[in-house]
């Protein structure tokens, strides 16, 4: 994911620019040159090294097609410059300075990298769009922004969408990467929220037979919300492997660090009920608010109990804190988006192939807005958040469209996002079918067990029916910021579980007519289209 996130991660936030060049303006396209002879063999060896010590040695193979690094070599981009936009380094912000550089070096082509902090990105990017101004050709920008987004941009061409690496694409990512029937962003990432553990904590004979002893209970990976609770108040203070305090869960916390998205892990158990269709947020007919019925307080509630699980200053966790946490091995467990995962197993790290992945915990129960009950299925409710990720696009305002194509296409091609899904500050994630065989990452040093426990989690929640995607809505940011103050409010103890999000539903309702009911109401069918399997 991925973020802002990990820019908290690493602290990093400066501006940077790979080269200096002109904006692009509007207007016809420019004329393409002649192909040139093409740099590369098929098949050829890739590695980063030559880009700097601080890309991994490790090599892959040029996978043949329009997308490879021997086709775009032959492009001659000599007189283009191409404009883009992306979140500060690392994530993110980081590969796309890497692969502009790269893209220049095999076409000629200038790219401009500007890198902006998280929270300037929405309006740096959507401003000069609105305003019709040809401010960018490629933007990098979270997906669930695509309702805002998608009036600017370009569809991506049909001889894009044929290509081996756009035909990987798993069918969630490209849903994501759709509106209203047509691919309009360029799929260069894959987010989804799960659960990650410390295994060799939870295979500790000591540990097993004092939760035993203290809880009746096997200690294993938690199945619900309330499992997830007992197992971190156990293994809170407790004495973790190199003789550290350890503590239970690193969570996201922070009101303006993506906290919103760990709470919406935490309610899609117990609010998603595969039974009724129409709405997770809202109801799709009337637009009602439904994010203060029984099912999300509930989850505030949990939310507001693990506080006593988490690390010294937890309760202002980032995502940035949450990964390096997990990954550094102060917390036991922890749920949000791949980064702590690929901390946990980057060379030098101590619990390398001591962890696993597992779906978000479930509940035993999950409530019902038809019947105002909760129903207590037979196995716990599950509900797999498709939470945000990167995703990229072409301004349809660019007059160099098919370079600035060519660019995301070279970006994502297989073997730079076999190498970009190793480093784990750039904030690539599994997208592709293919990135779910636990093969390819044993083939990068994971044990067979830590890869299987990957893949299947994934795989799995590409199966359930029963999911929740963002609320990827004109307004977006505003609804997500009301969310984040009634939650901050709640955990904070300044109000009720209720009172918080009662009031949220209100700023909500308030929202949605400021945006118009009609517009948010269009956009909001297509959510749930996604979330009800239809079409």
């Amino acid at each position: 994911m991925k973020s802002r996130r990990t820019q908290a991660a690493l602290g990093i936030v400066v501006g940077i620019a790979v080269t200096t060049a002109a904006c692009t303006g509007g207007g016809s396209q420019t004329t393409q040159k002649p192909d040139k002879t093409a740099m590369f063999g098929s098949g050829s060896d890739i590695s980063y090294a030559k880009y700097g010590s601080d890309y991994p040695s490790t090599t892959t193979k040029d996978v043949p097609g329009k997308c490879s690094y021997e086709s775009i070599s032959k492009r001659d981009y000599s007189d283009v410059t191409l404009k883009v936009i992306a979140n500060a380094v690392p994530v993110m912000g980081e590969p796309a300075q890497l692969h502009a550089k790269q893209f220049h070096d095999i076409t000629g082509a200038k790219v401009d990298v500007v890198n902006v902090p998280f929270g300037e990105l929405y309006q740096k990017i959507l401003t000069p769009l609105q305003a019709g101004q040809a401010a960018y050709d490629v933007m990098f920008y979270p997906s669930l922004w695509i309702g805002d987004m998608a009036p600017y941009l370009a569809p991506v061409p049909q001889d894009y969408l044929q290509t081996s690496g756009m035909k990987d694409v798993s069918k969630a990512f490209m849903d994501v990467a759709t509106w209203n029937g047509t691919v309009v962003q360029y799929p260069v990432d894959g987010d989804r929220h799960y659960l990650k553990v410390r295994t060799d904590l939870l295979e500790d004979p000591k540990n097993q037979a004092d939760y035993k002893a203290a809880t009746g209970q096997t200690l294993e990976i938690p199945k619900t919300w309330e499992e997830y609770q007992r197992v971190a108040t156990f293994l809170t203070g407790r004495d973790f492997p190199g003789g550290r305090k350890g503590y239970g869960s690193a969570e996201v916390t922070k009101r303006d660090d993506l906290m919103f998205s760990a709470f919406i892990s935490r309610a899609a158990a117990y609010a998603k009920n595969a039974d009724v269709k129409g709405g997770f947020f809202f109801d799709v007919e009337t637009m009602k608010p439904l994010i203060n019925t029984p099912g999300f307080v509930k989850a505030l509630d949990m939310f507001k109990a693990a506080k006593s699980t988490w690390p010294p200053g937890g309760a202002n966790f980032g995502l940035g804190d949450e990964i390096l946490s997990f990954g550094g091995g102060q917390a036991a467990m922890s749920y949000s988006w791949d980064d702590a995962f690929i901390q946990a197993q980057q060379e030098n790290s101590s619990i390398r192939n001591k962890v696993a992945a597992a779906q978000l915990p479930g509940s035993a129960e999950v409530w019902n807005r038809k019947t105002n009950s909760w129903d207590k299925p037979s196995t716990p409710n599950q509900a797999p958040y498709f939470t945000w990720g990167w995703t990229s696009a072409v301004a349809k305002s660019s007059k160099n469209q098919q370079a600035a194509f060519d660019f995301l296409c070279f970006f994502s091609n297989e073997a730079n996002t076999s190498l970009d899904l190793t480093i784990g500050r750039f904030g690539v994630n599994p997208y592709r079918n293919s990135h779910f065989d636990a093969a390819f990452w044993e083939k990068q040093g994971w044990s067979t067990a830590t890869a299987e426990t990957y893949v299947k989690t994934f795989a799995d929640m590409e199966k359930n029916t029963n999911r929740v995607f963002d609320l990827r809505v004109p307004g977006v940011n505003q609804y997500m910021s009301s969310l984040a103050a009634g939650v901050a409010s709640a955990l904070a103890g300044q109000k009720s579980s209720q009172q918080a999000l009662d009031d949220v539903a209100k700023e909500w309702t308030d929202i949605t007519t400021q945006v118009g009911k009609d517009k948010v109401q269009a956009a909001y069918r297509n959510v749930v289209k996604l979330e009800d399997n239809v079409g």
